[in-house]
């Protein structure tokens, strides 16, 4: 629960406040007192008599009735304060700052649990323990530094851990990002990022609330929630990005699918990401240029325009960008003829627009006007301006400074020079702006956010699908493991995703009757054996029934053969698409293109079902491989609509049947009119 008392108190003790402040409880007193807390302020120290001009009291029971409570002292002590301060002095709000509890022992997670229990006792909230505080304009109660500069329109930082916390403060205050509130949860007991998220989108106020927040995240508790409110609050006009810690492919477990083998504790936070809308950072630099991009106005398209003064930054800037899928298009005709008069000569309007590094700052504004009025097609300006160290700057950035606010695009400064130009640097910084001192780390940053889709809206796609039967089929179903391809073309039947003609014997002439019946060329695959291709089970090109009956007696002697598999032999761009149920997260969707380089080449894209078609077109657009789905250098593509739909289907027909914990189609094959599942299997876990 979060309250008043947390937020605004009126009154603040902390125990274990000194005059050190090179220890936590020291700091804490600093801090409080140097961001200007104007209630009451109270110390508890058994061995001081006043603590930074603060007159001190020597036990808690002397204390009167608080607000909050800050605790700096040893874990041990911690139950018996919150209870004896719960109980008799009315604090609604605790912030633990101690270290020793679950995070370190059993005995000190059942501390841990005094402490929630005492809370949940006496209606209080609890921050921690194991934190650095909360920071926001009423109050500093951390004890750490830097202290951001905080603005009712800054960011909203909530972190899962306090030292990475500091690290992130530390990356963002050099690049200008400024603050509106700080929250490290340390162990989250009571309050958990996602609990903070919900009680900003409950409570958001649009005139007064900032609209972005960036995480922390080393555990995802409860993803629903994370997911309902980030995407609430996107919907709402705020802009949100998260790194989230510890979740590399190491921590899968071995698989016997191919989604098994690709799938990760990754690919869920990834398509969990995706689905609320969360731009998703993978270091303090990135999440910091995400957070100060935030801040600029919204692009309106993928056009830019680079001013610069020297050209090798200009260049980089412009492959990273194109990297990324953002152009920096070329720049010609009458007003960029008439751009190059006023500069002098050598300059180039080409785009990057080069003024050379004996440009004036009148010769930059005078780009950046250009970029603003006349250059219709370019979408945001980015302006490269450093120093040798033989000039100052602060000339060239009040010019910057003011076209910043005139511009109704957006405009990203790019200031380098932050050791030679330190303090020019500085002062455009305390003007309100921020600063991408890398241009490389900032083209990054702006791929992601244009790669990121909207929030997918929560209803399910249900028409087509075939859900009593679906569950009809599902509870059938009494044991564990791979299912038979008869049950398996039915359920995707079941969703209304097609299959080419197949029929599973053990008997050759009913196989040989089918295969006349559908004609030749046909597929022949062995059925017992999990890895197919790996025994020698599958054979292409059939053509004759001769043919046929020979590859039937060879697959029926493999081991572990059940039965044969015949199909009718069709053709096209091989597809995959995958799913395995991750415990909290729901099925994780995968979808790429297929064939037997599926786990070789991994250029699949996740999302957690069920998904919306906005989704579906998401996940295939973000392939490297999108190229080929598209069509290219003369192949037509595949029916993209087609492939989105079947993802979507089979999304729906995962959310009614989570008794399939890993499934894979594989391949489909798709042309420009159809899309067909060739092979696939479901794995059930009941």
């Amino acid at each position: 629960m979060i309250n008043r008392e947390l937020l605004r108190p009126e009154s603040i003790v902390v125990i274990g406040g000194s005059n050190n402040v090179h220890k936590p409880g020291g700091a804490v007193v600093r801090n409080l007192i140097q961001g200007g807390y104007k209630g009451t302020l109270r110390i508890v120290n058994p061995k001081e008599d006043e603590v930074q001009g603060i007159k001190v009291f020597h036990d808690a029971k002397e204390i009167p009735p608080t607000d909050l409570a800050i605790l700096v002292v040893a874990a041990k002590y911690c139950p018996d304060y919150v209870e004896l301060l719960a109980s008799t002095k009315g604090v609604k709000a605790f912030i633990i700052i101690s270290a020793g509890f679950g995070e370190e022992t059993k005995a000190g997670a059942a501390l841990e649990q005094r402490i929630l229990d005492s809370c949940e006792r006496y209606g209080a909230a609890l921050i921690g323990p194991n934190c650095i505080g909360l920071l926001n304009e009423w109050h500093h109660s951390v004890f750490t530094k830097p202290i951001p500069q905080l603005n009712p329109k800054g960011v909203d930082f909530i972190s899962g851990s306090g030292a990475t916390a500091v690290f992130i403060l530390e990356s963002a205050v050099i690049k200008g990002l400024q603050f509106r509130s700080v929250w490290s949860i340390g162990n989250g007991k009571q309050i958990g990022i996602e609990d903070v998220l919900q009680y900003m989108d409950e409570n958001f106020a649009p005139e007064t609330d900032s609209k972005v927040k960036l995480l922390y995240i080393e555990n995802i508790a409860n993803p629903d929630k994370l997911l309902f409110h980030a995407a609430s609050l996107i919907r709402k006009g705020c802009r949100i990005a998260a790194i989230k810690a510890g979740s590399s492919e190491s921590g899968s477990r071995a698989a016997s699918s191919h989604t098994g083998a690709i799938a990760s504790s990754d690919s869920a936070v990834e398509a969990l990401f995706r689905k609320a809308g969360i731009v998703r950072c993978f270091s303090r630099e990135e999440l910091t240029t995400v957070g100060c991009i935030f801040t600029l106005p919204p692009l309106s398209g993928r056009n830019f325009a680079i001013v610069t003064h020297a050209g090798g930054p200009g260049v980089m800037l412009t492959d990273a960008l194109s990297k990324g899928g953002l152009q920096v298009p070329p720049i010609s005709g009458p007003e960029a003829d008439e751009l190059k008069t006023k500069l002098f000569a050598g300059a180039s309007v080409a785009n990057p627009i080069d003024i050379l590094a004996t440009g004036t700052s009148e010769q930059l504004g005078i780009a950046i006007d250009y970029c603003e009025h006349h250059f219709l097609d370019i979408d945001a300006i980015m302006v490269i301006f450093g120093t040798p160290g033989l000039v100052q700057l602060y000339e060239a950035y009040d010019v910057l400074h003011k076209k910043i606010l005139e511009c109704k695009k957006p405009v990203f400064p790019i200031l380098p020079s932050l050791h030679t130009a330190g303090p020019e640097v500085e002062e455009f910084l305390k003007k309100g702006h921020v600063n991408f001192s890398d241009e490389v780390t900032l083209a990054t940053a702006l791929t992601q956010i244009m790669r990121t889709p909207a929030p997918a809206p929560p209803e399910i796609e249900l028409f087509g699908v075939d859900v009593p039967r679906i569950r009809e089929v599902i509870g059938g179903i009494k044991e564990n493991g791979y299912i038979s391809p008869e049950l398996v073309h039915e359920l995707l039947s079941c969703a209304g995703i097609p299959m080419v003609p197949e029929l599973v014997s053990a008997e050759k002439q009913t196989l040989i009757d089918f295969a006349e019946k559908v004609g030749y060329p046909v597929v022949a695959k062995v059925v017992g054996p999990v890895h197919k291709s790996d025994v020698g089970g599958v054979a292409l090109n059939i053509r004759s029934k001769e043919h046929l009956a020979l590859e039937f007696d060879r697959m029926m002697k493999i081991k572990d053969a059940k039965g044969v598999m015949v199909q009718k032999m069709i053709s096209g761009t091989e597809l995959f698409i995958g799913a395995k149920y991750e415990p909290r997260f729901g099925h994780v969707v995968l979808c790429g293109l297929g064939g037997i380089f599926v786990e070789v080449l991994k250029d699949v894209s996740s999302g957690l079902a069920p998904l919306s078609y906005p989704e579906a077109y998401s996940m295939i657009h973000s392939l490297r491989g999108y190229k080929i789905i598209k069509g290219t250098r003369g192949q037509a593509g595949i029916n993209e609509k087609r492939y989105a739909e079947i993802i979507v289907r089979l999304s729906t027909l995962l959310r009614f049947a989570t008794e399939i914990k890993e499934m894979d189609i594989n391949p489909l094959l798709a042309d420009k009119d159809n899309v067909v599942a060739v092979d696939a299997r479901i794995l059930i876990e009941r």
